[in-house]
């Protein structure tokens, strides 16, 4: 370990001594933020979990590598043996919903905090949110009432650090009450949603989906994922980690950057329900690719989420981890991703295997239960990295839990044939043929949302 590694462990150490006798320093002595690089950050946790070294990831962009990603269904499956959502850690199987929501559920999740995703901290600072604006427009031909709001964390305890949540509204004009509405993860400043704003055109075409929702009578948000945590390693003391770690590396299982970018989904979720052009209860979540993986974790862990769409989630998202089909453990247990996980994961990639994990995605999709999940991908050639198969392969695991609380599963385990969707349960799949994008199946995900959203009101 190098001097300033160590350095940077013995400070943490210090203060997390000092923040459990309760107190803080005053703001005046509070040292500044750490700066490390990411290289020097990864290090950093690898020698607090003593691992030398890691095994290395896939290349998938040359096949001539050696160690070129996996595409052969035939070596997939190395780990085939999945843990049981529906069976106690002592071995008693779970038979009912009291079992599962009192017992079985907190052992997944406790697993998933301690060794995947990593633990929220028990107290967070509060987040006020403001409206910066109110702006009337239009999309495509429906008027729409345009919000954009910040929500600012309290950074009373450590003031070097501020972190204001960006989030923009857009409902119905002529809405005559509360109406549903799709919150997308996103990235850029307030603006460029599309919409003609006083007669202006926004800086980007509006999205179809966008028109879609509206035409059902529903509105759509927009958070920007950077407004909450960057998503780079050297970023883990800024943002809102480094908040409430106050400038301080992580502890091995604090929370990553997609555990924050679910936090601030939440934290939108707050707002929804004090605003009275929103119906709190029927709000959506959506997310492609790395924005899928946190789309599911918010899913997951916050129980107000009525649906997610779940796009090209893949590995740290609804494929398993025990699958070997392009991207793997490794890739994201490497310097390029290792900040969307708790340190604990890099053991998986180390001197543990994947099948040594205590949990896996078909479990974190049953923590979504019973409400439904939309999960989607695109064609092999475009979107192989991501596993559609080992995607659907977990929806339909978690479909025991769906029926134990009473709700439809995925009906078969069978991988359906491309561009066929499976719409029947609370757990819907489709792989569309396109590449790596979540347009081609926002249609099939909006009619899978009217199921649950119908009777609104246009």
């Amino acid at each position: 370990m190098n001097k300033r590694v160590l350095t940077c462990v013995i400070l943490s150490m210090t203060l997390h001594a000092a923040a459990q006798e309760g107190t803080p320093p005053a703001a005046s002595d509070l040292p500044a933020p750490v700066k490390m690089t990411t290289q020097e950050d990864h290090q950093r946790m690898m020698s607090l979990l003593n691992i030398t070294s890691l095994r290395p990831g896939r290349n998938g962009m040359n096949p001539q590598a050696e160690n070129y990603a996996n595409y052969d269904e035939s070596k997939a499956n190395p780990f085939p043996a999945l843990p049981d959502p529906l069976v106690l850690k002592h071995g008693d199987r779970v038979t009912t919903a009291d079992l599962w929501w009192q017992k079985r559920r907190p052992e997944i999740v406790e697993d998933f905090d301690r060794e995947v995703y990593g633990r929220v901290p028990d107290k967070m600072p509060k987040v006020t949110w403001q409206v910066v604006s109110t702006t009337p427009g239009t999309n495509g031909d429906i008027p729409i009432v345009t919000k954009e709001l910040t929500g600012h964390v309290d950074n009373s305890a450590y003031p070097w650090i501020t972190v204001d949540i960006k989030l923009t509204l857009s409902t119905p004009a002529r809405a005559t009450g509360p109406v549903p509405v799709i919150m997308q993860y996103g990235f850029g400043s307030f603006g460029g949603l599309g919409a003609r704003r006083g007669g202006r055109t926004g800086t980007r075409p509006a999205p179809a989906w966008q028109q879609e929702t509206l035409a059902r009578g529903w509105g759509y948000a927009s958070i920007v994922t950077s407004s909450i945590q960057g998503d780079n390693g050297a970023g883990l003391t800024q943002g809102i980690i480094g908040l409430v770690n106050r400038g301080q590396p992580r502890k091995v299982d604090d929370w990553g950057v997609l555990r924050a970018w679910a936090w601030g989904a939440s934290r939108a979720l707050d707002y929804f329900e004090a605003d009275p052009a929103v119906d709190a209860a029927r709000v959506g979540l959506e997310g492609h690719s790395r924005w899928g993986k946190a789309t599911l974790l918010a899913m997951a862990y916050d129980p107000r989420l009525a649906i997610a769409y779940v796009s090209s989630s893949g590995h740290a998202g609804a494929k398993l981890h025990r699958r070997d089909w392009g991207e793997i453990v490794e890739n994201v247990a490497g310097s390029g991703e290792y900040h969307w996980m708790a340190g604990n994961y890099l053991k998986y990639a180390g001197p543990l295997t994947w099948g040594d994990l205590p949990v896996d995605s078909h479990e974190l999709i049953a923590m979504c239960a019973p409400r439904p999940v939309f999960i989607s991908s695109g064609a092999q050639n475009g979107d192989g990295w991501v596993d559609a198969k080992g995607m659907f392969m977990a929806a339909a695991a978690a479909g025991p839990v769906y029926k134990l609380l009473g709700k439809k599963a995925l009906g078969t385990t069978e991988f359906p044939p491309i561009e066929t969707p499976l719409m029947d349960g609370d757990i819907a799949f489709r792989q569309h043929a396109g590449g790596h994008t979540d347009g081609p199946n926002w249609p099939t995900f909006l009619t899978f949302a009217e199921r649950y959203f119908k009777g609104t009101g246009k």
